[in-house]
């Protein structure tokens, strides 16, 4: 299969009005669109759109939710104007464990028919429910690292205003996957995020090894969310209430 694991380092590092840092422990799926119910076949762990000790489930990726995610992410690629026929697509996302799943923001990886990295789409989510889905085109089209910059449009972080931009940049290599975005405002670099996975196969044991590894790992990123929100708001960092942020 194409589809595989991915384990290693979630970064973030704040740089205004201070600098605040964290680093933890992480594992995602990389998920060939094309084999989602070969995978379901092929694992006693996982399944797809049904209960088990981990799961996929397509309802829980685009805006609005998926029915089927391979034929939403294509039905968005033509909206955006493309083409993509013959493209491989691969979702770089968590996993439900014990029925509950926390994406802070997801990965579709568009390749065209030569392997090229022609799209990338991250989905974002936020802890009020809520998901927006950002389309970018390489600046550079077939450089080593896919970069790409957007305009921020939707609230994340009580923390970080509803402004500026990001740049996000993909390197994506036969033994590791490197994502990094840095969010600017005008005022200068607000926070630099990073993940840095290596990759390995996608089999029971190594579900396993990684599951114990990392038990309850949706849960644990949703409460690591609100432990780092209190650190910050005892720091003095302002909190902006989402009511009161336009999406």
């Amino acid at each position: 299969m194409r589809s595989h694991l991915l384990h290693g380092v979630v970064r973030h590092r704040r740089a205004r009005p201070f600098t605040y840092g964290l680093q933890h422990g992480v594992f995602y799926a990389a998920l060939d669109l094309d084999e989602l119910d070969s995978v379901d076949r092929s694992l006693r762990l996982f399944r797809r759109n049904r209960p088990g000790p981990v799961a996929f489930r397509d309802d829980d990726h685009l805006d609005p939710p998926a029915a089927d995610v391979r034929a939403g992410i294509l039905e968005h690629l033509r909206a955006a104007g493309e083409d993509p026929g013959d493209w491989a697509i691969t979702l770089v996302a968590n996993l439900r464990v014990a029925g509950y799943v926390f994406d802070p923001a997801s990965f579709f990886l568009c390749r065209d028919g030569d392997g090229m990295l022609r799209i990338v789409v991250v989905e974002v989510h936020n802890t009020h429910g809520e998901r927006h889905l950002y389309t970018l085109r390489p600046r550079d089209p077939g450089s080593e690292t896919f970069v790409a910059a957007m305009d921020k449009a939707f609230y994340v972080s009580p923390f970080i205003e509803v402004r500026g931009g990001y740049e996000v940049r993909v390197r994506d290599e036969p033994a590791r996957l490197r994502i990094t975005i840095n969010q600017h405002q005008p005022e200068g670099l607000e926070l630099h995020a990073s993940l840095d996975l290596a990759r390995r196969p996608l089999t029971d044991r190594n579900l396993l090894r990684l599951l114990l590894r990392h038990p309850f790992l949706p849960q644990r990123t949703t409460a690591l969310i609100h432990w780092h929100a209190l650190r910050l708001w005892l720091r003095g960092a302002r909190f902006r209430r989402h009511r009161e942020v336009a999406r």
